[in-house]
């Protein structure tokens, strides 16, 4: 490619002329043909054409004028400025202890810098956060930042960034070009020689200044372009044009299209040459028909099904692909054979013990360095010989021995205490037991304890042995006794110390037998998603591996060695007890906890014991490489080996080259630094041999990090920000035999130029993971095969979770690990190179450094980057979150790959692994459970979740015409959707009171004592009653009151300011019957008078009130200094009380002259905030008071309980006209007396033995929240529900299934039939439209498929499918009420099971809007509109909701077929989003399902982003855990992204007093910043 381009360049310098377009590279010719088409088909403008056009050319005619100076070659790329960057440390000599400078991998950190250079400032919104949670107290926030960057993984973060070597880079056709040789001992020349890594970072020669100048400028153009345009701002929006050129990349260099890019480029081009032949045709036609989509076929109005899914992310047809040959499996050495090698360790062990017995086996340090104990030879023997023979004869249970050979035993010791670990892991093996060592656990939470538990569990462990001091430090229960840690088996604790352990008889002899297949020890081992296995290690195992370190490191008889690492595992125990005991060598043990303290203290005991092997991770020399500043007399000469343990960490090489340049001057000679390779699984896979063996120098692998992200290896030659490089771990361990192979599907052998997984067949692996037999055939067994499907070899193949390749000399090169492999949109990353670019940015100074996680998660169909970090408690929040957005935007430059969450959690508080660093799993799992607590979250959905649905485009041209839709009553095939309730106009009933006020006339004449209303108090006792005949006596006081002394005339309109009682029915009446128009009106709220009065005093100006009626007390609120702050008091209309009223009769009582006239104004505020009055005529008030009558059968000598608000709607229908008209009495219960005794209205129901009784959605919530626990002391208050016949809940919304139906299930145990509870539904056109009743058949319930009801569809599918969605019908349907279901657009009439607008005609329909305040779009056709097409004479009202009726199989009482009629929402509230439309309840149901401290939810859009308001019932320290499960939730349910979420506190969702979400208030609030919310998160 380079050799090729800067060809080009060549030629076009030289002629400039219209030839160049044959040298341009194909992509570009792919983009200009692909143009040329587009102008052709008239896509694009000519105007258009020419920018692109424009674009496209400028890098290759730099001579063409008026480019988009963006695209000039930026002057930062050339030559002068790369010389020597000002202020980069690059020419100055290194000072050995220049500390920071000289182990920040300068190059990774100047990679990073320039990949933000790249993001011109650009303000992201911060998110907003209360005070109280920022000072979130951190835990022992007063550790030493040393502790807390305790990172298993530590090593130096800083990826060892552009390092090439000095010798630039030529072509050679084999393997061997990719790889940059390092001569040996010039592994310092890193520092040195990165200058030259940098595109024209030498001094140029005229000769080759143009050709090589150009090549670099055109690939770094390429890569900037590149990048530019993929990292542009993330359009939040959905409206911006930058998607248009999305759909195009400009450039496309080597490394194919970024993601996110729809690969329009295989399109022909005009002239019919296929531009891309390698796309199969069927790709083709479908990147055809996609591109202009086909209108739908008549039938369907919608777009079909598939469009629905989510995108699919197609590979990048020009992704690398590797081109190697296949590669060859690779043999280690032979083991050597050994003379007097011994037959087993034990027996190496006895030798040892017994002929050298004064030989110092171990030395162990206190925290101080000092060594306190020097385990010899002949004491180890002992030692364990006695442990062995207590364990096997001193341990019983009723007299049979506790542990038989082959038994599991848990060795739980401290880190600090090798030398009891090691007599006891040696006793077990001479006891024949196996030994399994875990960690200590210090608390029943510990990180991953619970699995550790599960693993003791399946090995059958009962006795654990541990150290005396580890045993008193352990949790006790009450008894003493070590408490049971959560998930764990019961064991028995054995104390190891001497005085518990009994002497064997001098005939007592363990077996010493040799090697053999049977179980050894087994370790643990944590797998990505946190569950533990053990791996079991056979004798013969264990001595081969043992004989083959030995081999591979050259041991000798008597070496010292330093142990850093952990002796339980890993590479501590193969080389810190196991292979030492083998050559009788001498370990120094350093404690962690050493190492905390004095981070050099390893080196120092290097230079004391003259050490000549030291076991090391990178993060021990990055440690003391921050200490050594004041060590002068430290000599490292001794050393002939450094193993570095985590060698195969691709960051390690900058701590290897890092300690190495400082410690060089120490007599640390640079060969013998050793990385090595190992898992679990396999134990160690290679090792870099001393260079005493004569072997090969060390390799370094300078690789494309993209190139790596398609499993592809290829060393970088054109971008310098996204390499890694890496360096070998040596040569394949003796007697192995190693290959490489392909991750997914069948265990194919890999190319020589592909990255797979490395398999190692061994005499000296593990054999299995305990008790799972299924992943131990998967892993241990493994058969790979060629690429004609043979096997290569009979032998199996342990598969070690470690991704590399083998490179040239046969060196084993790691570039990650199975457990850190993100899989993102099809391209793998890894975790580790993740963690060095977050930490490359300003490192250490808002996040300790090694406290950062990163893993992946699945949201919708895809793997979505995590990182969270550990923030210093001195960070501003400013500070963080400007570090937050400059990681996310380093991580897209340098690996093309968006950040999903950015977490940042106090000091300390992510969970520990047991060394130090950070336990990922546990991470990962607090993270989805919400139990985090971070104190700043970023979101980026929108940049990275690139496989959603298409937005739905409305189709042109599909209005279907009545011709095609109606014939007869069929619809698109289909019975027209309408239905009625039973005829009335054949009834003969009350028909000659057309009026109210004459019924109740009629009432106190015919039976004046027959009881009314009776009104309930907080007690439970009757507060107030009326008769027939007292209420027309209260009702005439009042009308005299009004003509006296408010002198009103008829028509005036008077308000009614009253709580609920008998006193709101009265002047009701009183009203009436003076030709008065009523306005009831919830009265002020004391405590809440800044927000309830302003509404009052509004209803009292739109209704044009010119009086108000009230009691004294509350006249004097109105009139009161407080009221004074919140309205104008000066203008209320004239105020009346009621209270005493001197007893007068009405000389004769108004009689309306028509029926028509308007009897009352009904005033409410609908869910999205919007003040509108209707005006009911006295016609429809009577015919509403007969629907109800005859649906719920009332008469005179029934009761009915009502537990509703009676200011507006069918509640107050119940609650002032029902009784008058049909004469039943009805118990009414105040909800707001639910508050101080929740039990009151079911209390009520159960003592009056009511049969039908009324609430609300909120009563219901109130009881079923307040007495759900309570059921058992309500039944010994004999509270019994079973009088209940039906329970009506009274709504304007759909029905909430889940309330009712626990509120069912919950009063079941009091008598409550299952069938009782069913909901009503009115609204503002028509109040009572449907009302189950006491008889007709059970409302049934359907299931919606919810991503058909986004476009407008119903779709039923099975109770329990995917996306379904329970609706159940709103009651049946009243007498005569006739609905019909219209097409929102269209008006025209819709079949059976469509979706549409729910129209309403019948006798007791409002006449109209009297105003409506806040929108006067709403008018008329409200309530008076007809059909375009069909039944066209019928007058029908618009409820404003969506629904659907469905004929069922049940029969009506008139022996009809019964229709149901589904509510599904309010169109007014729907969300118009990506081009569907959803209901906030259905986004609502989700989130609060997400987190249990949501307590409530609101949504709506504000523009075009969607904003999620939860209601948070915890610690606030739980706000910012919300943010992720919201948007995780959303998206995977209902494929939209969250936009902003914000956390308040209870209770700030306003909600009306039928229960609904004011969600336009909440707007409205958030809008004007009123919410005080808890943190609000921008998702950018």
């Amino acid at each position: 490619m380079a050799e090729r381009s800067s060809t080009g360049l060549l030629m076009m310098m030289l002629d400039p002329s219209p030839a160049i377009a044959m040298t341009l590279p194909a992509e570009v010719r792919e983009k200009l043909a692909e143009l040329e088409l587009e102008l052709s088909e008239g896509d694009i403008t000519q105007k258009g054409y020419e920018k692109k056009r424009g674009k496209l050319l400028a890098p290759y005619i730099p001579q063409i004028q008026g480019v988009d100076p963006s695209l000039q070659i930026e002057h930062r790329i050339q030559t002068s400025s790369q010389v020597a960057p000002p202020g980069s440390k690059q020419n100055k000599p290194r000072v050995a202890n220049s500390r920071d400078e000289c182990f920040r991998s300068d190059l990774h950190t100047e990679a990073v810098q320039a990949a933000l250079a790249k993001y011109k400032e650009r303000k992201m919104p911060m998110p907003s956060k209360r005070r109280s949670v920022l000072v979130q107290s951190s835990v022992e926030a007063c550790t030493p930042p040393d502790t807390s960057s305790a990172s298993e993984d530590e090593g130096s973060l800083r990826r060892q960034g552009r390092i090439a070597s000095s010798s630039p880079y030529q072509a050679h056709p084999s393997v061997e070009h990719w790889f940059n040789r390092v001569i040996q001992g010039s592994s310092t020349s890193s520092s040195a020689s990165s200058t030259s890594s940098h595109p024209g970072g030498r001094p140029h020669h005229a000769t080759n200044t143009t050709s090589a100048s150009a090549a670099t400028v055109l690939a770094d153009l390429m890569a900037h372009t590149q990048l530019d345009n993929h990292s542009a701002p993330p359009d939040v929006t959905g409206l911006s044009e930058r998607s248009v050129h999305a759909e195009r990349p400009q450039v496309a260099s080597m490394r194919g299209l970024p993601r996110g890019y729809t690969h329009t480029s295989v399109m022909e081009t005009a002239d019919g040459v296929p531009v891309n032949s390698r796309v199969s045709s069927k790709i083709q036609q479908l990147l055809n028909t996609l591109k202009r989509p086909k209108r739908p076929p008549l039938r369907e109005f919608f777009v079909d099904d598939f469009e629905e899914l989510l995108d699919v992310q197609h590979p990048d047809p020009n992704q690398p692909k590797p081109e190697g040959g296949e590669m060859r499996p690779l043999n280690g050495d032979p083991l050597g054979v050994v003379t007097n090698w011994p037959p087993s360790l034990l027996a190496s062990l006895q030798r040892w013990g017994t002929t050298q017995p004064k030989s110092p086996c171990l030395t162990a340090l206190d925290n101080a360095g000092k060594p306190i104990y020097t385990l010899t030879y002949g004491k180890l023997w002992t030692q364990s010989q006695k442990l062995a023979y207590t364990l096997l004869n001193k341990l019983s249970t009723r007299n049979e021995p506790l542990l038989r050979p082959g038994d599991r035993v848990a060795l739980v010791f401290p880190n600090n205490d090798p030398v009891m670990f090691m007599v006891a892991f040696y006793a077990c093996l001479l006891a024949e037991l196996v030994p399994v060592p875990i960690e200590v656990p210090l608390t029943r939470k510990d990180a991953g304890s619970q699995q550790v538990g599960f693993l003791l569990g399946s090995c059958g462990v009962t006795l654990a042995l541990t150290t005396d001091a580890c045993q008193k430090g352990l949790p006790k229960a009450q008894t003493g006794e070590v408490v049971t840690f959560k998930g764990w088996p019961r064991l028995l604790w054995f104390v190891t110390d001497g005085k518990h352990v009994a002497k064997p008889p001098k005939d007592w002899h363990p077996p010493i037998r040799d090697a053999c297949n049977e179980i050894a020890y087994i370790e643990y081992k944590t797998s990505k998603e946190g569950s533990t296995m053990g791996i079991t290690v056979s004798h013969s195992a264990m001595l081969a591996h043992c004989h083959a370190l030995t081999q591979a490191c050259g041991y000798t008889e008597g070496e010292i060695i330093t142990n850093v690492l952990d002796f339980k595992r890993d590479a501590g125990l193969w080389h810190g007890v196991l292979t030492s005991v083998m050559n009788r060598m001498h370990v120094i043990s350093i404690p962690y906890s050493l190492m905390k303290v004095n981070p050099l203290s390893w080196i120092q005991k290097v230079h004391t014991y003259k050490a000549r092997v030291a076991v090391v991770k990178s993060r021990d020399m990055h440690w003391s490489l921050l200490a050594q500043r004041d060590q002068r007399d430290i000599s490292l000469s001794s050393l002939r080996m450094l193993i570095v343990a985590d060698g195969a960490n691709p960051w390690s090489i900058s701590s290897c080259d890092a300690f190495l340049n400082v410690f060089q001057a120490r007599g640390l000679r640079p060969e013998v630094i050793c990385p090595c390779a190992s898992s679990s699984e396999a134990m160690t896979v290679a090792i870099r041999r001393p260079p005493e063996m004569g072997v090969p120098p060390p390799g370094k692998a300078v690789l494309s990090m993209s190139g790596l992200s398609y499993g592809v290896i290829r060393v970088d030659t054109e971008e310098k920000l996204s390499v890694l490089t890496v360096q070998d771990v040596g040569q394949v361990m003796p007697g192995a035999l190693v290959c490489v192979i392909r991750l997914e599907g069948t265990p194919y052998l890999c190319r020589t130029d592909e990255v797979g997984e490395i398999c190692v067949s061994s005499s000296s692996t593990g054999i299995s993971y305990y008790g799972l037999p299924g992943m131990t055939k998967n892993v241990f067994e493994t058969i790979p095969v060629t690429s004609s499907g043979a096997p290569i070899s009979d032998r199996p193949f342990t598969r070690t979770s470690l991704l590399g390749f083998i490179g040239p000399d046969n060196l084993v090169f790691v570039v990650g690990k199975m457990d850190g492999l993100m899989v993102v949109s099809g391209r793998r990353h890894n975790a580790d190179d993740v963690v060095a670019t977050a930490l490359a940015v300003e490192p250490m100074k808002f996040v300790y450094r090694g406290r950062i996680a990163v893993f992946s998660l699945s949201v919708l169909h895809d793997e979505r980057i995590v990182v969270v970090a550990e923030q210093r408690p001195d960070a501003s929040e400013e500070d963080s979150f400007q570090w937050m957005s400059r990681v996310l935007q380093a991580i897209d430059s340098i690996h093309q790959v968006g950040v999903y969450c950015l977490a940042l959690v106090p000091a300390n508080t992510l969970p520990k692994a047991p060394l130090g660093g950070i336990h990922i799993s546990e991470t990962k799992q607090r993270f989805l459970e919400g139990a985090l607590h971070p104190c700043n979250v970023l979101m980026c959905p929108h940049t990275c979740v690139t496989n959603l649905p298409k937005p739905r485009q409305k189709q042109p041209g599909t209005e279907v015409g009545p011709a095609s839709m109606i014939v007869g009553n069929l619809v698109a095939g289909k019975r027209i959707a309408q239905a009625c309730g039973r005829d009335v106009s054949q009834l003969e009933d009350n028909d000659q009171f057309l009026y109210m006020q004459d019924v109740l006339q009629w009432r106190a004449q015919a039976t004046p004592d027959h009881p009314l209303f009776l009104l309930l108090n907080a007690k439970g006792t009757v507060a107030n009653t009326a008769s027939c005949v007292q209420l027309h006596k209260r009702a005439e006081r009042v009308a005299v009151a009004l003509m006296e002394r408010g002198r009103l005339n008829t028509g005036d309109h008077v308000a009614l300011v009253y709580p609920p009682g008998v006193d709101l029915i009265a002047t009701f009446y009183g009203c009436l019957y003076a030709g008065c128009v009523p306005v009831t009106v919830r009265p002020p709220h004391p405590q809440n008078l800044t927000t309830t009065l302003p509404t009052v005093k509004m209803i009292v100006e739109v209704s044009k009130s010119v009086c108000i009626l009230t009691t004294q007390a509350i006249m004097k609120l109105l009139k009161s200094k407080e009221a004074a702050a919140a309205v104008d008091i000066k203008t209320w209309p004239l105020i009346l009380d009621t209270d005493d009223l001197p007893r007068k009769r009405i000389p004769q009582i108004y009689k309306p002259p028509t029926p028509e006239m308007l009897a009352y104004l009904d005033f409410s505020v609908s869910t999205t905030g919007i003040l509108a009055g209707v005006k009911m005529s006295h016609a429809a008030t009577s015919a509403l008071c007969r629907s109800v009558k005859l649906q719920c059968e009332l008469y005179p000598s029934r009761q009915i309980a009502i537990c509703l608000d009676p200011y507006c709607g069918l509640g107050f229908a119940l609650w002032c006209l029902c009784s008058v008209y049909s004469g039943h009495q009805s118990i009414l219960v105040p909800p707001l007396e639910l508050e101080t005794n929740p039990s009151l209205w079911l209390s009520a129901v159960s003592q009056f033995k009511v049969r039908v009784t009324f609430c609300s959605y909120s009563v219901m919530e109130m009881c079923t929240k307040a007495l759900g626990s309570q059921t058992e002391a309500l039944r010994l208050r004999s509270v019994n529900l079973s009088c209940v016949r039906t329970c009506m809940v009274v709504a304007e919304e759909r029905p909430r299934i889940t309330l009712t139906q626990s509120f069912s299930k919950i009063f079941k145990d009091l008598g409550l039939s299952s069938r009782a509870v069913s909901t009503t539904f009115g609204c503002r056109v028509n109040v009572a439209i449907c009302l189950q009743g006491t008889s007709g058949p059970d409302p049934t319930t359907v299931y919606l498929d919810m991503r058909a009801l986004r476009h407008d569809r119903v779709r039923l599918v099975e109770r329990g499918s995917p996306h379904s969605l329970p609706l159940t019908e709103s009651g049946k349907i009243l007498p005569g009420v006739k609905v019909i279901i219209a097409n929102t657009e269209t008006k025209g009439p819709l079949g059976d099971s469509h979706l549409g607008e729910i129209w309403v005609s019948s006798p007791h329909n409002a006449t109209g809007y009297y105003t409506v305040y806040g929108e006067e779009a709403l008018h008329a056709d409200h309530f008076s509109t007809r059909l375009s097409f069909g039944d066209t004479q019928t007058v029908w009202a618009r409820t404003g909701y969506l629904g659907f009726l469905r004929r069922t199989e049940l029969t009506d009482a008139s022996g009809e077929r019964h229709d149901a009629l589904y509510v599904v929402g309010s169109l007014d509230e729907t969300l118009e989003l990506r081009g569907m439309r959803y209901h906030p309840i259905d986004i609502e149901t989700s989130v609060i399902r997400s987190h249990k401290s949501i307590a409530e939810c609101a949504v709506f859009t504000w523009t075009n982003l969607l904003v999620v308001v939860v209601e948070l019932e915890g610690s606030e320290q739980e706000a910012l855990d919300l943010v992720a499960l919201v948007t995780n939730v959303v998206l995977e349910e209902h494929y939209l992204i969250v936009g902003v979420v914000v956390v308040v506190d209870p209770g700030v969702i306003p909600i009306n007093s039928r229960g609904e979400k004011q969600r336009m208030h909440l707007r409205d609030g958030f809008l004007a910043d009123q919410l005080d919310p808890i943190y609000v998160a921008y998702n950018m």
